[in-house]
């Protein structure tokens, strides 16, 4: 299926201001898989304002704190700052089946990650944008 740059803002605009009742309806891996391409963004945004070096460079620096275990150390650091809410779209993503199997992390780590994926997942399609800053900030802070 073909979409065009159009359909895609929409499709963005029409998601961030669902509420938060209908974001919790949504599966914990859809949430795991729009949050890993909006923190993997908010990753990079970072990179690109504070560093001044080739694009190898920043994808080698990005990397690092995009990996599971990465992502597995913030979760684990910033689970005790989650709301209910936070925390019960956690718990249903770690308790998820997911269709992949983690590569270079182990089990517990990529389902961690996976949690971690997914509260932001739920914070960006609620349109939680203050939240969201705030968690994807400590996320960095806490992976390395």
């Amino acid at each position: 299926m073909y979409f065009t740059l159009a359909f895609a803002v929409e499709i963005c605009y029409n998601t961030l201001g669902m509420t938060e009742t209908k974001a919790l309806q949504l599966n914990p891996l859809t949430l795991a898989f729009v949050g890993d391409g909006v923190y993997g963004l908010y990753v990079r945004t970072y990179a690109v304002e504070h560093m001044d070096v080739k694009a190898s460079k920043m994808n080698s620096y990005c990397r690092d704190f995009v990996k599971a275990t990465a992502q597995a150390k913030a979760y684990r650091a910033i689970e005790t700052e989650l709301t209910e809410t936070e925390l019960s779209v956690a718990h249903r993503a770690r308790n998820s089946h997911p269709y992949n199997k983690a590569k270079n992390a182990s089990g517990a780590d990529y389902m961690h990650a996976t949690a971690l994926e997914a509260v932001i997942g739920y914070l960006y399609v609620s349109g939680q944008d203050e939240r969201l800053g705030y968690i994807q900030k400590r996320a960095m802070e806490e992976s390395i």
